[in-house]
């Protein structure tokens, strides 16, 4: 696949291009706020609501039932002359994942604030998302309509909870406490709405009672500019007059390069506010053309390699998000960062290094697909066809490869257990999971050969409640689901030796086997060893292996639990054999009952696991967090600080942490989060023990 030369019509369209995403704490109203901006570009002629679940970009039946996004939904449309793509994301904090994907291919972005709830646990964190991918945002102050909206308190927390630089462009205009329009503070008017749609806007001078109040924030928004810009100081200062096209590219330049944050006001669900937002995405959020490169390694991640975003620059694109179409099969969403793709070609998959070949291209627009026949540069889209993609491999033009970074996402913190109800559903739920766990790179499945259970883990409870219901409802299988058991293991507290002898006379030939074995604790994590220490061949060297298996198949169940054994060192020291009645067999069998003689004797304890756990919290929140891991058996082992957040390092068993994401955010309100990690196992206490074995 050639470099592709265009003419300058493809150069300016990417220019007239926007990929903005939709971020906000749950239930801010950014599936309201897409769906009046589709409404009023008209891809839609009919304004669905969240509430009647009737809104485009919550599709899904699960959507549809509770109310909230759950997974990210990719829609565009036309306003003036752009073309945006949008992607509408989850505010939960256990879809957090589908945030982070979409950030990572986003050019700009639209933070959401509900004008009464204001800076809120989740709008934290996605707010850090998008400082991590350096991500250039306007902020939306919405439901400025709600009694209790203050929209210069939502302003001033934007300024301390996020560190960030608000500048208000616009102030929500009431009257009688009424919210009824909205002061511009560029074009110094007040916008007033002639029709309860929303759609025709009438501009009028600001009422005698808020102008005061807009000459304020409109002297405060020059002087931001003027700190930032020595030309626009001068004028400032000279009293010169400064242009309406001058104040909006010196918005637009310091937005892009996330030096300040214009803040707009609104009500989606009023119809207030959403045509305004729409020349704001156009005006200030970057084109693909403004980020000019896109970052990557050479193939074999030595050295670092950049790639012109342009249509007329060899292919590259980033896959971020997979999911499984009942009727198309797989849809490969994906970022084109630099060329040109038409249906029918093929790409190299650099981290598989495979080709793959392109069966379909598709523009989505929720889970509607408009087939096209090829895509360009700052496009985002999905593609058919791909065998081997995963979310996060790059995909280049086969003679210009450029690995792009890798995507990173959280490990998962909840667990279930989950049994098909026949052995016809097994093989069906495997297919389901391994199908969920493409789409989704958050949700893991395992199979515990300790417990015998299939073990589905997930971000949250409300995670792992929406994958249960899309195996039982999408995939169709019938499954059992109950809370995981812990792995418990068995070892012994000291030295002993044990005896065992197998003999069994027949009328024909007979069993005899017999040995003595040493068995002494193990270091951590150095499971069962098996050594022999036999001299003047007591037992014959054919029959040493049976004795080996026969310790390592005891070791599969404990005699306090019948959890496996782990971390003894076991040595055949002694034994005897028959000429004629000993075997493999008889050996095995005499290895067997010695060590579970050896178990017996000595003092057998169980084991549990312990995880390593990070907690990341307010400073506010900080005696309650320590307090709580107390309670749990947990070791704290650090306390260190970032920014404005404590890191609490800790130590604690894993029967103790099933239900911690939960309790971790009632205690700071949602504001906290976590990741664990296993790390050894360790002796249970006694009193534990007794309420494990039922004794």
């Amino acid at each position: 696949m050639k470099a592709i030369k265009i003419d300058m019509k493809e150069k300016e369209k990417l220019e007239f291009t926007r990929n903005v995403g939709f971020i906000a704490h749950i239930d801010a109203g950014k599936t309201t706020t897409t769906e009046r901006i589709l409404f009023y570009s008209g891809r839609v002629y009919k304004l669905g609501e969240v509430d009647e679940g009737t809104a485009t970009t919550d599709w899904m039946p699960q959507e549809k039932e509770r109310g909230i996004t759950i997974t990210s939904a990719a829609t565009y449309c036309k306003w003036r002359d752009y073309h945006i793509n949008i992607i509408d994301t989850p505010g939960h904090i256990d879809f957090t994942v589908e945030v982070e994907r979409a950030l990572k291919v986003l050019d700009g972005a639209v933070v959401i604030f509900c004008g009464v709830g204001g800076v809120e646990p989740q709008s934290e964190t996605v707010w850090r998302q998008a400082d991590k991918y350096k991500v250039a945002r306007i902020a939306f102050v919405n439901k400025m309509d709600r009694v209790g909206a203050d929209f210069f308190k939502v302003v001033e927390e934007i300024q301390e909870k996020l560190g960030a630089t608000p500048v208000a462009v616009q102030l929500p205009l009431y009257e009688e406490e009424e919210f009824k329009g909205i002061i511009d503070l560029i074009k110094m008017k007040a916008i007033y709405y002639s029709d309860e749609l929303g759609i025709n806007l009438v501009y009028k001078e600001i009422p005698q009672e808020s102008i005061e109040l807009a000459t304020k924030y409109r002297d405060q928004l020059m002087e931001k500019l003027a700190e930032l810009d020595d030309n626009f100081m001068h004028k400032f200062i000279e009293g010169k007059e400064i242009s309406e096209e001058e104040i909006i590219l010196a918005i637009r330049n310091y937005t892009i390069t996330n030096k300040i944050t214009p803040v707009l006001c609104g009500s989606a669900l009023k119809n207030k506010g959403i045509q305004l937002l729409l020349d704001a995405i156009c005006n200030w959020l970057p084109s693909p053309k403004d980020l000019k490169i896109v970052k990557g390694f050479t193939p074999d991640g030595e050295e670092f390699e950049e790639r012109e975003i342009s249509s007329d620059a060899p292919f590259c694109a980033l896959c971020f998000k997979i999911f499984t179409d009942p009727f198309v099969g797989k849809l490969f969403y994906t970022r084109i960062y630099a060329g040109k793709v038409s249906v029918g070609e093929e790409v190299f998959n650099v981290p598989k290094k495979v080709k793959e070949k392109i069966n379909k291209i598709v523009r989505m627009h929720a889970n509607k697909q408009e087939i096209i026949k090829s895509a360009n540069a700052g496009d985002i889209v999905c593609l058919v066809g791909l065998k081997e993609t995963v979310t996060g491999d790059t995909l280049t033009d086969p003679e210009y490869p450029i690995l792009l970074e890798e995507m990173h996402f959280p490990e998962p913190v909840v667990s279930l257990a989950i049994e098909p109800k026949t052995k016809q559903d097994q093989e069906k739920l495997l297919t389901a999971l391994r199908k969920l766990a493409d789409e989704d790179p958050s949700f893991r499945f395992t199979y515990n050969r300790e417990t015998g259970q299939n073990i589905i883990s997930g971000m949250g409870q409300l995670h792992l409640e929406v994958v249960v219901e899309r195996l039982l409802r999408d995939f169709n299988v019938k499954a059992k689901i109950g809370r995981p058991c812990v792995a418990y293991k068995e070892t012994i507290s000291r030295h002993t030796e044990a005896v065992g002898k197998f003999i069994q006379q027949t009328g024909g030939r007979g069993q005899y086997g017999h040995v003595v074995i040493v068995m002494a604790p193990n270091q951590k994590g150095r499971g069962i060893t098996f050594e022999s220490k036999l001299k003047g061949g007591v037992i014959p060297r054919e029959f040493i292996p049976s004795v080996k298996e026969g310790i390592m198949e005891a070791a599969e169940a404990g005699i306090l639990g019948g959890y496996p054994v782990t971390d003894i060192k076991v040595t055949l020291v002694d034994g005897s054999y028959h000429e004629v009645d000993s075997s493999e067999l008889a050996f095995k069998i005499a290895a067997e009952i010695a060590f579970k003689e050896g178990l017996r004797k000595g003092g057998p304890i169980l084991l549990e696991p312990i995880m390593g756990i990070e907690v990341v919290t307010p400073e506010a929140y900080l005696s309650q967090v320590i307090a709580d891991l107390n309670s749990r058996r947990a070791r704290i082992t650090s306390i260190s600080e970032r920014r404005n957040v404590k890191i609490v390092r800790a130590e604690v068993p894993l029967g103790e942490i099933f239900d911690y994401v939960d309790v971790l955010r009632n205690l700071t309100q949602g504001r906290a989060s976590y990741t664990i990690e296993p790390l050894y196992y360790e002796k249970v206490p006694d009193q534990i023990m007794a309420k494990i074995l039922g004794k």
